[in-house]
C-alpha cells in the first residue's frame, strides 16, 4: 500500500537551461505544504505501462514557502544505447501546466544545519546545485559567510545562475567554473574560471576558516572534491553529502585520476570530470522504526545462529554480526562480501527487496511502498535479534 502522497498541480513550468526545467507545484487540496528543510527532496510517482515508479528530486526553491514547492530537473538522455531517464523525460516531455502529479512529503538528512554559525561552502556540479540553491535562500537571512562554488559544462546548461546571483549578499561569494565555455560565455564573462576545480583554485579563493561543506553532484565530482577538501584540512565530519554507491560512503570509492586541466590554470583543452548528474534520491528519512516479522519458518538447512543480532544470508552461505557503525542490513551484507541488488538505499526504489525467512527486523525509515508480506527492504532495516534472509 502506498502512503504519504498528495496531489499537486503544476502551476508553472520554467525552462532554466537547454536541459534543465523547473516545476512549480501547488497542493490541490489548498492546504499548506509539508514542512521542508533546505536540502531535502520530494518523491514523485511516475506512471508507467506496468504501474508506476518513484523518482525523487530536491526542493530547489525557498523551503520556507508554504504555498508550494519547486523542483528543478535535468532531462536525462541515455548514453551508449541506455534508455532515457523515465522520470525526468516524463516531467519534461509529458507533464504540462495544470496537470496533477502525486508527491510524497519531503525526506532526507542532507539539509542545512541552521543551528551552526560556521561559514559555509556550497559546492556543486551540474544539476547538483538544486539543494544548494534552497540552502542559499535560507542562508541569505543569516550572518554566516557563504561560498557558493558551482561547476558545469557551460552557460547553456547552467541553471538558476541569475537566481543565485540575486540571492548573494555582502557575505556571499559566488564562483562559477565552466568545463567547456562557449564563445558567448567568454564574451559575457559568465564564469570565473574554466577547467575543473583543483587544490590551487580553492586555496586561491577560500581563506582559511572553520568551514562546513555541503557537497552535491555526480559521483566522480563528489569523490574528487571530498578528497580534495580533506587535503585542505577540512575534516570529514564537516563535509555533508549524499552518496548512494557501494557502502553509501565516498570513503569506499577510489579517488579518480584527474586531467592536467585545472580551473586554476585556465587551460583550453579539457579532459576532466563530467558535470552532469541525476539525483533520483537524496538521503534517508527520519522515521520511527517499526517491526516486521517473518511469515516463513526457518528452513532446516539454515546455518545455526549463535548470538543475538547475528544475521544469516542463506543463499550466499554467509553470516555476519550486527554491530555499531552499521546502518542497515544492506550495508552489513556488503561488509560480508555479498553484492545485493540496490539502487536508492533509502526505501524508495524497492530494488533491495528480499524474503525474510525467520526473525524480526525494524524499519529505520518507512518505505514509500510496502513490500509484499514476508519480504523486507534491506536498505532501511536493522535486525531485532537473530535474522535469516533469503539472499
Amino acid at each position: 500500500m502506498t502512503t504519504g502522497f498528495r496531489d499537486f498541480r503544476v502551476a508553472q513550468k520554467v525552462t532554466e537551461s537547454d536541459i534543465i526545467t523547473s516545476f512549480y507545484l501547488e497542493p490541490v487540496d489548498g492546504a499548506p505544504v509539508w514542512e521542508a528543510r533546505p536540502g531535502q527532496y520530494l518523491t514523485v510517482r511516475v506512471p508507467t505501462a506496468d504501474g508506476h515508479l518513484l523518482k525523487s528530486y530536491s526542493v530547489s526553491g525557498d523551503a520556507a514557502q508554504t504555498s508550494g514547492y519547486r523542483i528543478t530537473v535535468k532531462r536525462e538522455t541515455g548514453l551508449d544505447g541506455a534508455p532515457d531517464g523515465v522520470g525526468s523525460c516524463w516531467l519534461h516531455d509529458v507533464v504540462q501546466v495544470g496537470d496533477e502529479i502525486a508527491v510524497a512529503a519531503p525526506r532526507g538528512t542532507f539539509y542545512l544545519d541552521e543551528e551552526s554559525t560556521r561559514p559555509v561552502i556550497l559546492l556543486s556540479g551540474g544539476v547538483g546545485l538544486t539543494p544548494m540553491v534552497s540552502m542559499l535562500h535560507r542562508l541569505r537571512e543569516t550572518d554566516r559567510d557563504v561560498y557558493f562554488l558551482h561547476a558545469c559544462e557551460g552557460g547553456s546548461v547552467h541553471a538558476l545562475r541569475d537566481e543565485v546571483l540575486g540571492l548573494a549578499t555582502a557575505r556571499t561569494k559566488t564562483l562559477f567554473v565552466y568545463r567547456s565555455p562557449s564563445a558567448e560565455d567568454e564574451a559575457a564573462q559568465a564564469f570565473d574560471a574554466k577547467g575543473f576545480i583543483d587544490k590551487a583554485f580553492l586555496q586561491r579563493h577560500l581563506p582559511l576558516d572553520d568551514y562546513e561543506v555541503y557537497l552535491c553532484g555526480p559521483t566522480l565530482f563528489m569523490v574528487a572534491m571530498y578528497h580534495l577538501l580533506q587535503k585542505l584540512g577540512i575534516p570529514k565530519s564537516r563535509i555533508a553529502y549524499e552518496f548512494f554507491g557501494k557502502g553509501g560512503s565516498l570513503d569506499k570509492v577510489e579517488e579518480p585520476t584527474r586531467s592536467k586541466t585545472a580551473a586554476s590554470r585556465a587551460a583550453p583543452a579539457i579532459q576532466a570530470l563530467t558535470f552532469v548528474t541525476d539525483p533520483d534520491a537524496w538521503a534517508s528519512a527520519d522515521e520511527t522504526p517499526r517491526p516486521v516479522k517473518a511469515t516463513f519458518d526457518a528452513v532446516p538447512d539454515t546455518p545455526e545462529i549463535t548470538a543475538k543480532g547475528d544475521v544469516v544470508f542463506r543463499k550466499s552461505d554467509a553470516s555476519a554480526t550486527w554491530g555499531d557503525g552499521v546502518s542497515s542490513l544492506l550495508e552489513l551484507a556488503e561488509n560480508a562480501g555479498i553484492d545485493p541488488e540496490f539502487s536508492c538505499r533509502t526505501g524508495i526504489c524497492g530494488a533491495c527487496e528480499c524474503r525474510l525467512i525467520s526473525g524480526e527486523v525494524e524499519y529505520t525509515q518507512a518505505p514509500l511502498e510496502e513490500p509484499e508480506d514476508g519480504h523486507v527492504l534491506i536498505c532501511c532495516t536493522r535486525p531485532k535479534g537473530p535474522v535469516v534472509l533469503d539472499i
